[in-house]
């Protein structure tokens, strides 16, 4: 990746002198400023979660824009968004309640090695003992040191756990919150948590906290230290690291941390590994205590192994014991990637529906391009399919729905976002020389998956309460988290056909679980990868990047540009002169259509800093209204794993006015700190699943130790006609696109997938 020359001016996008390619960096000679980094999950400090600050502060965890999750369309006025969001609560409790009482008409749980001895044996015992109301023997989770591959299940960041920032719950009696300060402010602790400790434990909070202080810990954005500070102060000599109540305490909130890092449970030695550094004595004894309770339960999945030795001609041999490893996961995970394998199971194996003949399906295959005659062919005959592609790749997504159209079936697209959602809908007619059908012309039927299932987009439900359609196709596929599929699939009626359609280089969900990867690897149903290739210089770089290779391209219209910067100073400097002088100036993209994007929230050069800067030079205001003013960039996140970018367009005495995707949003007052924040510059997790006209990609030097492939992927990714990149890593972006892939997970849906359908391989 060249740099730009020595000029008695600064070198700008269409001006002579500028750089034009993009591969591997020159050193310019110069050091860049390099703090200590708190690289995360490998993805951004934020993990889309909001799970804190390059800078390790930590300090935004109830900030908004802290995920990515499906983005929906935003409510007309602000009775409309406690409607909606009242239909999305109600509608995910209807589908977890279905899941619950799949659970139950099970007659006996899966077992994955039911003749198994040793340590399996001990850990069957331990599940049993739990259901009988009996403590589990702690040999059961004394398992060999983990292999080196597997990663820390303690995120190096502070993040905050996957549930909501709670408000002040409408029905909450005044009285419980003012018990809850009291105790608070008699142990030191801030009053202004009590409304959030009665949503979180109810009525009777403040008995629960006085009974088991460490209860603090489930408010999300409380830490152990502070959990740890309120007990001492409120039992006084009877608080003990060994106290059974901490233990068990701790042992849910890492879990609920690995939740945040992506993980649906934690190998049982990286447990206790991770209590052992928390102070817990007895680790076995915290993890026994959470299983005894019920806040955790216990998994063990087969490994793997060589084929067993032959026997000795004597065969007095002990049976050989299978490998398995032991795992740990909360319930709500446990039953939703249960309930996933389930469902996904179902699809697989029941017969789709046919409005259509074979030879119908096969003359649309044979008339469509060959990528999309590929997913025609695998859709006509399979229930479930995965279809993996870039940008480009959407066009087969809609010639197949065309389709199905065509053959009187009804076929739908869910998006990520609702600037994914609009754009497939308006942009992508039938592929040159698909087969005709009674709707050419029409704009391809889409909606969110968010909206999809609160049920304020999409076909609505049948008599049923299953989704009124045959064909679902859900792009963006990576970004689903298990809980959501797991209620997608679930809604999806006996006979659908569902196609799980994404670019597998891009960032996973924000939430936990790496579904698309995981049904990739378990090849257990038709893969169908797209030959169209994403256009132009940025396409053939994103292209190299997702084999891990920093191409350089020839961009004759400066469609790709490297800025060189020395320190964090010279990189918002220059971001900001990028956004509003240069890109608008020499390629014609305003500033408005222009995105920001940087690894995290903190620091010299994360979020905060560049949207201070961009909005004192763009929109300079006073922020009367918490910080804001009309005509702000923003991003709303009116709940965990969503970002709606919009604009402010007012504020009154209701609240701030937003226009988020040409929907309009009312946020009160109250609500506007946590659920808000300035949008010129985003994260890569917030910007997966949009594009725009022109991207600024801004790589401090601090930030080089976050860096993977994934993650450069992403952001490269989000540019439609032109791409900065404010580059000060030197040497570590090639290092990060060559050898530093997407950091792990620990998931289940694999050995439940395998147990659900034997044959796969």
């Amino acid at each position: 990746m060249s740099t730009e020359p020595e000029t008695t001016q600064d070198a700008e996008p269409g001006t002579p002198g500028a750089d034009t390619a993009a591969g591997a960096p020159e050193p310019t000679g110069e050091d860049v400023n390099r703090a200590d980094p708190r690289p995360g999950d490998g993805d951004e400090d934020d993990d889309g979660n909001g799970s804190g600050d390059a800078d390790g502060s930590g300090d935004e965890g109830t900030e908004a824009g802290d995920g990515t999750g499906a983005e929906g369309t935003a409510p007309a006025e602000g009775a409309a968004q406690v409607s909606e969001a009242a239909a999305e609560l109600a509608a995910q409790r209807v589908e977890r309640e279905r899941i619950e009482r799949r659970r139950a008409e099970k007659q006996a749980p899966i077992e994955a090695g039911g003749k198994l001895s040793g340590t399996a044996a001990d850990l069957l015992a331990a599940v049993r003992a739990v259901e009988s109301g009996e403590k589990p023997v702690a040999t059961a989770f004394r398992e060999p040191d983990p292999t080196p591959r597997r990663a820390a299940p303690e995120p190096a960041r502070q993040p905050r756990p996957i549930v909501a920032p709670a408000a002040p719950a409408p029905g909450a009696a005044p009285e419980a919150v003012a018990a809850v300060r009291a105790v608070l402010a008699g142990a030191g602790a801030p009053e202004t948590l009590a409304a959030q400790v009665v949503a979180v434990l109810g009525e009777g909070a403040d008995d629960r906290l006085r009974e088991d202080p460490w209860q603090l810990l489930r408010v999300p954005g409380v830490r152990p230290e502070q959990a740890d500070g309120f007990a001492r102060t409120l039992l006084g000599a009877e608080c003990r690291p060994d106290d059974e109540r901490r233990g068990t305490a701790l042992t849910v909130w890492l879990l609920e941390q690995a939740a945040v890092a992506g993980h649906t449970a934690l190998d049982a030695p990286a447990l206790t590994a991770a209590l052992s550094q928390r102070s817990v004595p007895d680790p076995d004894a915290a993890v026994q205590s959470a299983l005894a309770e019920g806040e955790a339960l216990a998994f063990q999945d087969a490994l793997d192994a060589a084929p067993p030795a032959p026997a000795a001609p004597d065969d007095t041999e002990e049976p050989q014991e299978h490998p398995v490893r032991i795992l740990i996961g909360l319930e709500r995970y446990a039953l939703a990637e249960e309930s996933l394998a389930d469902g996904l199971a179902r699809l697989m194996n029941s017969v789709p529906k046919q409005d259509g003949s074979a030879a119908e399906w096969e003359r649309a295959a044979a008339s469509a391009p060959r990528s999309a005659g590929e997913l025609i062919r695998a859709v006509a005959a399979h229930g479930l399919v995965l279809h993996t592609g870039g940008e480009a790749s959407r066009s087969e997504a809609a010639a197949l729905l065309h389709t199905a159209r065509a053959l009187g079936l009804r076929g739908w697209a869910a998006a990520h976002t609702s600037g994914g959602r609009d754009g497939f809908a308006a942009g992508h007619e039938p592929a040159d020389g698909a087969a005709e059908h009674p709707t050419d012309g029409a704009a391809t039927e889409a909606a969110t998956v968010a909206g999809l299932l609160s049920g304020s987009e999409g076909p609505g439900r049948d008599a049923e309460g299953a989704l009124d359609l045959d064909v679902l196709v859900v792009l963006d596929a990576p970004q689903l988290d298990v809980e959501t599929a797991a209620m997608l699939v679930e809604s999806l009626p006996d006979g659908a056909r569902l196609v799980l359609s994404g670019d597998p280089g891009v960032l996973w969900s924000a939430g936990p679980g790496r579904v698309f990867a995981d049904l990739l690897a378990a090849r257990a149903c038709p893969q169908v990868a797209s030959r169209t290739p994403d256009p132009g210089p940025i396409g053939e770089l994103v292209s190299g990047i997702g084999i891990g290779e920093l191409n350089q391209v020839e961009a004759p219209g400066k469609e790709v540009v490297i800025v060189p910067v020395r320190d964090a100073g010279e990189a918002v400097h220059r971001t900001v002169q990028l956004v509003a002088d240069s890109v608008p100036r020499a390629i014609g993209v305003p500033a408005e259509q222009t995105q920001v994007i940087t690894p995290g929230h903190g620091g010299a050069v994360g979020t905060r800093a560049l949207n201070t800067a961009l909005k004192e030079r763009l929109n300079p205001g006073p922020g009367r209204f918490g910080g804001f003013d009309p005509g702000d960039r923003i991003v709303h996140s009116p709940a965990p794993g969503r970002a709606l970018p919009g604009r402010v367009v007012k504020a009154d005495a209701e609240g701030l006015h937003l226009d988020c995707s040409g929907a309009p949003v009312v946020v009160p007052k109250e609500r506007v700190e946590q659920t808000v924040r300035h949008g010129w510059a985003l994260t890569a997790h917030q910007a997966v699943g949009l594009r725009w006209p022109a991207a600024v990609v801004v790589l401090p030097g601090d930030a080089a130790a976050a860096l993977t492939r994934p993650w450069v992927y992403t952001a490269f990714g989000r540019a439609e006609r032109h791409l900065s990149v404010v580059h000060g890593v030197e040497q570590a972006l090639p290092h990060a696109v060559a050898e530093v892939p997407q950091k792990p997970r620990t998931t289940r849906l694999q050995s439940l997938l395998k147990a659900q359908t034997p044959t796969m391989g």
